[in-house]
Formats: structure tokens, C-alpha cells, sequence
């Protein structure tokens, strides 16, 4: 067996280099339904090989090697990668069969990893361009004494990004700017032995972050207890596949869609949770507002959201979900659930819950190929004594860098934003602390720029009266000058 480590360019490599045999034969945002269950299934086919032959040594005997305890997961006689590696011919159905014998074999742990895909689909995908991708996963053994669970997150983490790079408007779906997640993390600092949420998890990512957060801190991360529902049967599936490859084993991902069936709940209770992040779809007008107008799980909150947009039906589901004591939240946003004036009234009733800590407002390009700027609401249940009934309010729109027609977030752009969120006070043109009632007062406005400006004779606090002002002054120009650039439906 091969040990010499794969480096993490040559692993990167590898990995792109499977999805470039399938460029003019299906979608490019169709790549990530054929190359993760192949992934997958060769790790779980090399690791079995490793565990084997470390238990043959321990035990000199093979039946004892063989047995189940052994191994993390099972393979089926028939159904290792070899097997089908071997197949003569129909190579769809050879690998779909495997799959499901691995599923069926595993004792509910694997039910639907391998996602839906149409393996025995001839004319989307025929046999020679499967036995080359096959071909060119047998290419390297990814044993962890090979490729190490960390090295192998991070190589998927970045195929992950690649597929949302190829698939253009499609990737917020299922991929959100990782440097901006670990910002969202740090500010809300999850625990050992804490139940981390994603109502909306795409692919994983940010559950995937608490757990690297604890890694980084040297604090035990194999109690945490993950959780996520995602609505696409392939992405939740692929999000499985990135937590078992980082090599956590402790969670739970759901399908379905969460606004209608929230799949985390005991009888006629929603589940609560000490942290929640979440990105969740954007002003999506295919919603159950009906049902939601009385809702069963009690989610209604504030009130109920304008059909056009569903932003405040994740908002208030997120603030259901939140432990009465321990809750906080991240949640990605765009600007306009600040201002809207359809929204006013849920606004205020945010407002008035005592939920809200902290308006984060960053710059463009944060919502993955969109250049929308974004934001992020902290929620928390439990506030210190000096922090109620006070908002911070952080205008971090110049904290971004650009690199490769991408934006991100530094490692000096993440410590700057997350030291004015810990010392949550005034800084002249980057932060302010407002009271609740003045956010009242000022028709229950949240944009940023409402509370923190920078002018040209230098950073200051503008006058909230002169703000509002100024603001209904220009707010019809400022609708009109967006709308030409970017559609309704993703900012108003």
C-alpha cells in the first residue's frame, strides 16, 4: 500500500482533473452529482483496504480482520470500487448497484449519500467517459495514511468552490464565501458540547466551520452535535458526503424544504439550538405564505411576510429555533431586510423581541457571483446586562479584498470585524451603538448607513434625525438606480 502523501496541489489536481473529463458532455453545474459519490465511494473502497490490512496485522488472522468492528463503513462483497473498476461492460449500473449495496449495508448512516444521480443514463453519460472517470480515480490511493481527513476537507471544500465558479448564478444555492462563514463563527463561538444549526445547509460549510473552529482553538469538537436541512436531494447529500470526509460522524442532515416541513422538532415543538448559521435563499417568491400566516409550529413571530419574499419567514424560523438561553444566530442577508418598507412592521417587532445584537454590513460580492453587498444579523437570546436594549451597528463595507475577479475576507479583515463586534462600542466610521427606542423612533430602520458614515472631512456619527432626512430624500432614486442593475427578485 502507497503512503507517500499526496501534497495538497497534487490532490487539488487530481480532483479537478476528474471534472474536466465530463466539459462538453453535461452542465457544469451538473459536474458536482457525478464526481462527489465517486469520490466518496473510492475514499470509503481505500479506506476499507487500510483498516483491513491494519487489522490483519494486529490479528495475524484473517477472520478476525474481517470483522465489522473493523471498519467505519462496510462494503459488500461485489460492491467495492474494484469491483466495478473490473465490470466489463454497463459501468452505470455497476456503480449504482455498489452504491446501494454500500447504502443498504450501513445501517441507516449512508441512506441517500450518493444523492440521486441517473448513473444508468447511456446517452447523458456513456460508458467510455465512466470508465475514464473511473480510470482517473484509481489514479491515486486515498487512504488517510495518503490523504489525511483535514487535507481531504479542505481539497473538497475547494472542488466545491470550483463547481460554484463553473456554475455561475446557480452557486449561491449550495456555496457560501468560506472566509465569511468563519467570520459568522467566530462571532458566535460555538462550544464543546453544543447543537450547531443550519436551516438552509447547502453543502455543509458552515457546519463543517464550527467544527474547524474548535479544531483551531484545541477544544474538544467530537461532542458537538451538527444539524441541517436542505432542500436539493443531490446538495444534501453532497453535504453529507463533506462532514463524513472531514471525518465527523455526529450529525444529522435532513431533506426537505424548511420553511413547510421543518424536519428538527418533538411532537408539535420545534427543536431549539445553542447556535444557528445560515444563508438562506433570497427573496424566493414560491412560498406557503397561507400556512405560514397560522402557523403550526408557532414561527410567526413578528408577522407575515409579503409574498414577493421569504426572507422574514427564515428570519423568524431561525428565531424560533434559538435556545431560550444559550441561542445566537448568524444570518446572511441581503440589505434590504434593513429597509424595506413592506417589512417595516416585522422590523419592529425584531426590534422590540430583544433578539437583535448586531448589523453587519460588508461589501460587494460577498454573495457568491452576485455583486449584491451583504449582510449579517447576529441574534442571541441572552444578553449581557450592557448590551440590551442596544444594537451594534458595523459598517464594514471597506473591509474586503479582491483576488482572481473574487471577493473575500482577510485574516486582518476578519480580526478588525471581529474585535468591534467583542468591544461592541463606538468607533468613529466604523461602528456605532444604538438603543432600541431610537431605532424605533427612527420608523424601525436598520441600514447601516443610517447610524455609521464616512465623509470626506473624516469618520463621524451622523445625526439620526439628518440621517432619516437625507434617507427619504433619496431613497426612490436609490430603488430606481438599483433595480437597472440587478433583478427584483434578488433585491427588492
Amino acid at each position: 500500500m502507497n503512503e507517500q502523501r499526496l501534497t495538497q496541489g497534487e490532490l487539488e489536481n487530481y480532483l479537478w482533473g476528474a471534472a474536466t473529463l465530463l466539459r462538453g458532455l453535461v452542465d457544469a453545474g451538473d459536474y458536482k452529482q457525478f464526481i462527489f459519490p465517486l469520490l466518496f465511494f473510492k475514499r470509503i473502497s481505500d479506506v476499507f483496504d487500510e483498516e483491513r490490512a491494519e487489522a490483519l496485522a494486529r490479528y495475524g488472522e484473517k477472520e478476525l480482520a474481517a470483522k465489522p468492528e473493523n471498519h467505519l463503513f462496510q462494503i459488500p462483497d461485489s460492491a467495492h470500487w474494484e469491483d466495478v473498476r473490473k465490470a466489463p461492460a454497463d459501468i452505470g449500473s455497476a456503480i449504482a448497484m455498489a452504491m446501494t449495496a454500500i447504502e443498504g449495508a450501513n445501517s441507516g448512516r449512508l441512506n441517500g449519500v450518493f444523492g440521486d444521480t441517473q448513473w444508468t443514463n447511456k446517452e447523458r453519460l456513456p460508458d467510455a467517459t465512466l470508465r475514464n472517470l473511473v480510470e482517473h480515480f484509481s489514479s491515486q490511493e486515498l487512504s488517510i495514511a495518503r490523504v489525511p481527513e483535514d487535507e481531504l476537507g479542505q481539497a473538497y471544500e475547494f472542488l466545491v468552490k470550483k463547481f460554484a465558479d463553473d456554475s455561475g448564478h446557480t452557486a449561491q444555492e449550495f456555496y457560501t464565501n468560506r472566509t465569511l462563514v468563519r467570520l459568522m463563527t467566530l462571532m458566535l463561538k460555538p462550544r464543546p458540547e453544543e447543537s450547531v444549526y443550519d436551516p438552509t445547509c447547502g453543502t455543509g460549510g458552515m457546519l463543517v466551520s464550527a467544527v474547524a473552529e474548535l479544531r483551531r482553538e484545541g477544544l474538544e469538537h467530537r461532542s458537538i452535535r451538527l444539524y441541517g436541512q436542505e432542500r436539493n436531494v443531490m446538495t444534501s447529500a453532497i453535504a453529507r458526503m463533506n462532514l463524513f470526509l472531514h471525518g465527523i460522524e455526529d450529525f444529522e442532515i435532513a431533506r426537505g424544504d424548511t420553511l413547510s416541513a421543518p424536519a428538527f422538532h418533538t411532537d408539535d415543538r420545534l427543536a431549539t439550538f445553542d447556535v444557528i448559521l445560515a444563508n438562506p435563499p433570497y427573496s424566493i417568491k414560491q412560498w406557503d405564505r397561507t400556512a405560514f400566516m397560522n402557523d403550526k409550529w408557532g414561527r410567526n413571530l413578528w408577522g407575515t411576510p409579503p409574498q414577493s419574499r421569504a426572507d422574514y419567514a427564515f428570519f423568524q424560523h431561525i428565531a424560533a429555533s434559538l435556545d431560550p438561553m444559550t441561542g445566537r444566530g448568524a444570518i446572511l442577508f441581503p440589505h434590504g431586510v434593513l429597509f424595506r418598507n413592506d417589512e417595516r412592521a416585522l422590523r419592529e417587532r425584531l426590534i422590540r423581541s430583544g433578539l437583535l445584537e448586531c448589523v453587519l454590513g460588508l461589501g460587494p460580492g460577498l454573495f457568491y457571483n452576485s455583486p449584491m453587498e451583504a449582510c449579517v444579523v447576529i441574534l442571541r437570546t441572552h444578553r449581557p446586562a450592557a448590551r440590551r436594549d442596544k444594537v451594534l451597528f458595523i459598517n464594514a463595507v471597506s473591509e474586503l479584498k479582491r483576488a482572481r475577479g473574487q471577493s473575500f475576507l482577510s485574516d486582518a479583515n476578519i480580526t478588525r470585524i471581529h474585535a468591534a463586534f467583542e468591544a461592541f462600542e463606538d468607533e468613529k466610521g466604523f461602528t456605532a451603538v444604538v438603543r432600541t427606542e431610537d431605532l424605533l423612533t427612527n420608523d424601525a430602520l436598520l441600514a447601516i448607513p443610517q447610524y455609521v458614515i464616512k465623509s470626506s472631512d473624516g469618520d463621524e456619527r451622523a445625526d439620526i434625525g439628518e440621517l432619516l432626512a437625507d434617507w427619504r430624500r433619496t431613497e426612490a432614486a436609490a430603488r430606481e438606480s438599483v433595480g437597472q442593475l440587478l433583478s427584483v427578485s434578488e433585491v427588492l
